[in-house]
């Protein structure tokens, strides 16, 4: 389709702070208080510290603050850091149109730019949700097999479009430079799924948002590209997936934004094992099903999930996150999932874990649904217990939904912070749009 990339960027840039409901603007302060606590729980992960100790020491002109942290480094530096960081526990929020995760890949690179220029809250929100309707507006375009078959992160490809493209509102960069700095990101955006479970995955995010705020500064400073990146021959579309859905692109929304569809993760593993976690939860508060009457479970969840998290005997905290077998283990063991220690290499060894896990089968269904899964027990006098769940509906009430965000911020930071100061900065994020200055917020989350 001529002028995808140019449609695209007419209906994001006309997105003004002004122009976004209530709900709209409540839903962007809870991807930022989410995001903001897992990657601040996340800063030691081993990932995190050999990336942050080269950042380090390559230095440079101190302009935006690591979350969590004292440090300061340059605006794209700190984007990398923390959006690495915030992907590093894989506890982060997921929209289904990018298929990935968008607060990790947009808010560190509108967040430190906005830092390094003196940006306000609202400012920042804006050009924060500019940023997440342009990924799940690009995201539809080369869907499902850009994801499903041929293998790309959508996180670390389409995120850097989403970075990118909110980087460009903040800077007020007109429809051409806009278009410049999505040929830009284009060109820059990587990611294999085929490195899940290692470091490499939650580098994706970081990565985008550094490249994303690379392209919309080199187009402020007149860098061009093409401005048909999307859909020119040769381009993004068609070097990444056979399948091209311009139509889908351009569709509105249910309820006229992409943001209304986030869902926001409970448990710290990959958003495809939370269906079936929930099933095994269902299933474990009935008083029947305990750990010795279990002859056989039967897990029945969607065929494309085989390629995301299904490590069938995982060795790792990182592995243990890409299992549906060890997964649902934990969760009929009784283990709680929201917790990050409960992902160690310990926990994947533990022998009460790895008995639930063997007797788990997986049964891959074409078309059953990524977020849906299905449990059947047999007990070991062959009656049948079943339930069966979908993590793809978002939450009916966004102010329930707030007090559960605020809940686990508050777990997350308060063992870090204290709790006077964790009260302090997530009073803060939650107003974000009143702050003059993005920058007063630093010495809140400085650990």
């Amino acid at each position: 389709m001529k002028d995808l990339t140019r449609s695209i960027v007419r209906r994001t840039r006309a997105l003004t702070y002004a122009a976004m409901p209530a709900e709209v603007r409540d839903l962007a302060r809870q991807c930022m208080q989410d995001a903001i606590a897992v990657a601040m729980a996340g800063a030691e992960d081993d990932l995190v510290r050999i990336l942050r100790a080269e950042l380090e020491e390559a230095g440079g002109t101190p302009q935006a603050s690591v979350w969590g942290s004292t440090m300061r480094l340059p605006a794209g530096a700190a984007a990398l850091l923390n959006g690495t960081m915030a992907h590093a526990l894989d506890y982060d929020d997921v929209n289904l149109s990018m298929p990935g995760h968008p607060t990790v890949a947009i808010l560190p690179a509108v967040m430190a730019l906005g830092e390094a220029r003196g940006a306000s809250g609202a400012e920042v929100l804006a050009a924060f949700v500019v940023g997440y309707e342009t990924a799940c507006r690009v995201g539809p375009v080369m869907a499902p097999s850009h994801y499903e078959q041929v293998g790309f992160h959508a996180t670390g490809t389409v995120g850097t479009f989403g970075a990118a493209a909110g980087c460009a509102h903040l800077l007020g960069l007109d429809e051409e430079q806009t278009l410049h700095a999505l040929g830009i990101a284009a060109t820059q955006a990587a990611g294999l799924k085929s490195m899940f479970g290692t470091m490499c995955k939650p580098l994706h995010a970081g990565k985008a948002a550094q490249n994303g705020l690379l392209a919309a500064k080199l187009a402020a400073r007149g860098f061009t590209a093409r401005p048909d990146s999307l859909e020119c021959p040769q381009g993004f579309a068609k070097t990444h997936s056979p399948d091209f859905h311009p139509e889908a692109a351009l569709a509105e929304p249910e309820g006229g934004w992409h943001i209304r569809a986030n869902l926001f993760k409970y448990h710290a593993a990959c958003y495809l094992t939370h269906a079936g976690i929930e099933a095994a939860r269902t299933l474990r508060a009935n008083p029947a099903i305990t750990a010795d009457r279990i002859a056989a479970i039967t897990l029945r969840v969607d065929e494309t999930t085989d390629r995301v998290c299904n490590i069938a005997a995982p060795r790792t905290g990182l592995e243990a996150k890409f299992s549906h077998r060890l997964t649902a283990a934990m969760a009929l063991a009784g283990l709680e999932t929201s917790r990050l220690d409960s992902f160690t290499a310990e926990v994947a060894a533990d022998p009460r874990i790895t008995a639930l896990r063997d007797k788990v089968t997986i049964e891959l269904q074409p078309g059953f649904g990524v977020t849906h899964a299905a449990m059947d027990i047999r007990l070991t006098d062959q009656t049948t217990l079943s339930a069966e769940h979908d993590a793809g509906i978002p939450a009916a009430s966004v102010s329930h939904q707030g007090t559960r965000i605020r809940a686990k911020f508050d777990g997350l930071v308060a063992p870090l912070l204290g709790n006077p100061r964790a009260l302090a900065l997530g009073d803060a994020l939650a107003a974000i749009d009143s702050a003059p200055n993005v920058a007063t917020l630093a010495p809140l989350w400085s650990a």
